[in-house]
């Protein structure tokens, strides 16, 4: 099993990364605040003003490690990393399965059989745990949201027709994030959600999940390039020019755990509230600098929480689902697998 490494998060405005020997070095006003073993890491990300010098550049691009620049919100902007890896057989095989409508619905299929899944086992955990307390008419909603997700589960399963499955996938959706509310367990109308919107976020919850989603995209990506795959290129996301939509088909299994899941407990547990969140003159919604260390720290913790991988019949932290998951697909690419088995969440 490889090794967890490190993703370094950058979220201090003005700060001066550089490089002295084998370590990262933060300056803030000419203060050294942090040194960092450059050998700890896999991933370099900046979130706003954020400056790296050119030498640390270069040798995270030879050490393997990405740099990776967003806006203070989680915008993409850029990436700097070295050689592709990987083999270019690989990524071949890749492209012809993605033009090969009956091979590319095999792998939709399973991606969303994952995801549909993953969802359902956030409402059965919110049944589960929270049942007694919850409102009758929270209750009703859950339960009936859960067994609808099931039946359209059990659609995807026979359904030859990418665009078919992608419709299924859209009301699937539609129903998930239809009782996503009940979920949260917190007075007030300040968090409330009453449908996701995006591009930009109109909403203090949908801010938060679309932060948490950037994360776990960009660990998708890394995770595809470093088996050899393009993120470019997907199944269930079509091409388009910019977009990683092969990062997004993987994203999608790990929506659920690594991004829903995190949110309603940050919220529930009140770790996040009204006040770490920024309203625009446009009424987009941000977080704040400070909330999003909050965030970031939460998100690494449940990184290194151990979890049972179903497949492989064995535990890993689950910062490793997304490699292991690109391993997996890889291997099935090749030919090594009938299937791509994708990562159900028990």
């Amino acid at each position: 099993m490889r090794r967890q490494l490190n993703t370094l998060y950058v979220t201090t405005e003005g700060a001066w990364l550089h490089k002295d020997g084998a370590n990262i070095v933060m300056e803030v006003d000419k203060a050294v605040r942090a040194r960092l073993p450059v050998h700890m890491l896999e991933s370099l990300v900046c979130f706003g003003r954020v400056l790296v010098s050119p030498p640390l550049l270069g040798y995270c691009a030879e050490q393997g490690i990405s740099t990776c620049f967003l806006t203070s919100n989680g915008k993409f902007l850029a990436r700097v990393e070295g050689p592709v890896s990987g083999n270019v057989l690989l990524r071949r095989q890749q492209y012809r399965c993605s033009d090969d409508a009956v091979h590319c619905a095999a792998i939709v299929r399973n991606v969303l059989l994952g995801k549909l899944h993953n969802q359902r086992a956030v409402l059965g955990r919110a049944l589960r745990d929270h049942g007694t307390k919850l409102a009758t008419e929270d209750e009703a909603a859950l339960a009936h949201a859960h067994k609808r997700i099931e039946r359209i589960s059990d659609k995807l399963m026979e359904e030859p027709s990418i665009d078919v499955l992608r419709g299924y996938e859209g009301e699937a959706a539609q129903c998930y994030f239809g009782v996503f509310d009940h979920l949260i367990r917190i007075p007030g109308e300040a968090l409330r959600f009453a449908g996701r919107s995006r591009r930009p976020p109109l909403n203090r919850v949908n801010a938060l999940l679309s932060f948490l989603y950037t994360l776990v995209t960009h660990d998708c990506r890394s995770a595809l390039e470093s088996v050899g795959l393009d993120p470019a290129v997907g199944f269930l996301h079509r091409d388009r020019p910019g977009r990683p939509s092969l990062a997004l088909d993987l994203l999608e299994e790990f929506r659920p755990l690594l991004a829903d899941r995190l949110a309603l407990s940050l919220i529930n547990l009140r770790q996040i509230g009204e006040r770490d969140f920024q309203v625009m003159d446009n009424g987009a919604v941000l977080l704040r600098e400070e909330s999003r260390k909050t965030v970031l720290t939460a998100y690494q913790e449940r990184k290194r929480e151990e979890l049972r991988h179903v497949f492989l019949e064995e535990k890993a932290p689950i910062g490793l689902f997304p490699f292991i998951q690109s391993q997996l697909l890889a291997r099935h690419l090749r030919g090594d697998l009938d299937a791509y088995p994708p990562f159900l969440w028990k």
